[in-house]
């Protein structure tokens, strides 16, 4: 049996509205100005939450990282760059409020024990977990110590570690969501794995969805035909700024889109139309676009009728167009003008 989950009082799994997540990471480039401004454009774009990572240099990272993209040229090191990105306990408090004001669900992904306890003080209602941490079991266990749940990553893992994480989890009595994931920015379309999302969802009997690194909204569309339970999707303010996510990413007019189109398909969904009674329902309309059967041109009492002599016009209130070969070789009992709507009074 399939078991939704509860993040920040909202049911999120089968059933429920998908949960959209607005993944910034880094793009505020350490800017806390920034990153409070990404905060405003995703709520107006209609996503639900809104998901920062937490990086602590020291605690996560050693001088001798290196870069995985090397984009950064006023950053000497990848560690530099972690440097840069981190924010004070008490401006990730500030950045939580904003976006609660905002009807924004907060989250951050953090990335070591330090970075877990700092969110825990400011308090977030589910931890995400990156496809790099699934089999960082300390982590997952100090997350789990409040039994708050965690979305999960799986970009990077075999079924093997994702058992095991998902094992670690449960144990503490916190719910899971899993996330098909394919670490590659930007992923191309053969490699997005629309359907990791039912296997993980029925593995794992539990909500499932997408990260989406692809850079289009088309992923998202597609994977709500497919019942996502929740989507993850980077948000870059434009196509223009500085980051190594950027073409991972979607612009504000790009997100808005996507969310308006996944809410179209869930109501699709969650409306079946039968045909049978949509068709009663077009009666009218049936009546008003169908064809009948007309007089092609004036023909004269006695006239047995051929193809040159009928036509198909509007509207639909007379002998319908399907009984057309019915009307070829009767005879005229009347005379009829052009275009006069044939009927078994002018037929022997």
């Amino acid at each position: 049996m399939l078991l939704n989950i509860s993040i920040a009082k909202r049911s999120v799994g089968p059933g429920s509205p998908c949960f959209i997540i607005a993944e910034v990471a880094q793009a505020h480039d350490g800017s806390l100005g920034t990153a409070h401004a990404y905060i405003d454009v995703a709520a107006r774009t209609g996503a639900d939450a809104i998901k920062f990572q937490t990086h602590l240099a020291a605690a996560e990272s050693t001088p001798g990282e290196p870069f995985r993209v090397n984009f950064s040229p006023q950053d000497e090191t990848r560690f530099d760059y972690w440097k840069r990105m981190e924010f004070t306990p008490s401006q990730w408090a500030a950045l939580a409020k904003h976006a609660a004001e905002k009807g924004l669900v907060f989250l951050s992904t953090p990335f070591s024990i330090e970075a877990i306890d700092l969110l825990s003080k400011i308090g977030v209602p589910a931890w995400k977990v990156g496809s790099g941490e699934v089999t960082n079991l300390p982590m997952l266990r100090r997350m789990t110590s409040a039994g708050d749940p965690v979305i999960l990553s799986s970009g990077m893992s075999p079924w093997e570690d994702l058992d095991e994480a998902v094992k670690t989890i449960r144990h503490a009595g916190a719910d899971v969501a899993l996330l098909q994931c394919t670490t590659a920015y930007p992923c191309p379309a053969e490699k997005i794995g629309l359907n990791v999302i039912g296997e993980l969802r029925q593995r794992y009997q539990c909500p499932a969805g997408l990260s989406d690194h692809s850079g289009t909204i088309y992923p998202g569309i597609a994977a709500t035909s497919l019942g996502n339970n929740l989507l993850e999707i980077h948000l870059v303010l434009s196509r223009d700024c500085f980051g190594p996510d950027v073409g991972a990413s979607v612009t504000p007019a790009e997100l808005t889109q996507l969310v308006e189109g996944i809410r179209f398909i869930e109501k699709c969904l969650e409306n079946p139309v039968n045909k049978t009674t949509a068709a009663d329902e077009m009666s009218e309309l049936r009546t008003i676009f169908g064809k009948s059967i007309v007089a092609a041109g004036d023909l004269p009492v006695g006239h047995v009728l051929t193809d040159a002599d009928l036509a198909l016009k509007k509207p639909g209130t007379g002998i319908s167009a399907s009984r057309y070969d019915e009307l070829l070789g009767r005879r005229l009992i009347q005379a009829v003008r052009r275009d006069t709507m044939l009927s078994e009074e002018h037929l022997d």
